[in-house]
């Protein structure tokens, strides 16, 4: 008897809690449909036109600090490009200077040329393709950056380092206009670096254009010197406007500076070409000179 009056004892009070949790006024009794939906997980990803002090070819999150491109900076990314294919399903990024690269660096050249308004390995820039963090890539990132930088006057002309140089203002159309930047005549010291000087100074070197080496190794690419100075005279002869044939050897010298072994191992296979006068002393641009400016000598 006791046991069922417990029972009934029991019921009646569930029954008092569940009628004292009534629905309060100006709610509907849902406590789901008012709850706001949790937003997407969002990828880091860089921006075009942000500059960096951090010039390290790796997109890190931790070294993302970007700043005024008006303000003093190492590099500047100016565009955003994306892994694909095969190489979007590896299972780490690319390795930085890798084979694997060269299809994102040429992108990243592609873009330069477009962004900087002509060749931008006709001046003391170069590129560089940043990719992903492991941990982004591992999170589903496949973006890389493509970084322009500013190389210095001395090391970055003669090959001999691939080091950014700090300045303050945008690489955009830099080289739609006269800049110091682009190469243009030189001398060269007791130590054969080529140091610039305008073309109505003295002068010895004129910076005439590119030619484009295979895609072999660093090491072997300086080894057929002879070959190299001829691919350069070819481009000098287009730059002075004088017939390439037999007697061209004898109109010019020629130089040549290889990009840094930094830049090599990037995929940057242009070698720099330049006139040498073989001494005679120089106070104006060979460019479209034609014969008069080179004779046979």
């Amino acid at each position: 008897m006791r046991r069922w009056l417990g029972v009934t004892a029991s019921a009646a009070l569930v029954a008092a809690a569940v009628s004292g949790c009534g629905t309060p006024a100006g709610t509907d009794g849902d406590l789901t449909d008012d709850w706001r939906p949790v937003a997407e997980a969002r990828q880091f990803v860089p921006q075009a036109g942000e500059c960096h002090v951090v010039a390290e070819p790796t997109a890190y999150l931790t070294s993302h600090q970007p700043v005024d491109c008006a303000k003093a900076h190492l590099v500047e990314t100016f565009h955003i490009g994306t892994f694909t294919g095969d190489l979007a399903a590896r299972p780490i990024p690319p390795r930085v200077g890798s084979a694997a690269m060269r299809p994102a660096f040429a992108e990243c050249d592609a873009r330069a040329r477009e962004f900087v308004g002509g060749d931008w390995r006709d001046a003391r820039l170069s590129v560089q393709v940043a990719p992903t963090s492991p941990a982004g890539w591992a999170g589903g990132s496949r973006w890389y950056r493509c970084d322009l930088f500013e190389l210095d006057a001395m090391d970055g002309v003669n090959g001999e380092n691939d080091a950014a140089v700090n300045r303050a203002g945008s690489l955009r159309g830099v080289l739609k206009a006269a800049t110091p930047l682009r190469y243009g005549c030189a001398e060269a010291d007791e130590w054969d670096h080529l140091l610039a000087v305008p073309c109505t100074k003295v002068h010895r070197y004129e910076y005439v254009g590119i030619w484009t080496s295979p895609d072999v190794s660093y090491a072997d690419a300086g080894k057929e010197e002879a070959t190299i100075h001829t691919k350069c005279r070819a481009v000098i002869a287009r730059y002075a406007k004088v017939p390439v044939d037999g007697m061209l050897r004898y109109r010019t010298g020629s130089a040549y500076r290889f990009p840094s072994a930094q830049a090599w191992a990037r995929g940057d296979r242009g070698v720099r070409c330049w006139y040498w006068s073989s001494g005679k002393k120089l106070t104006r641009s060979i460019a479209g000179g034609g014969t008069k400016v080179l004779p046979i000598n």
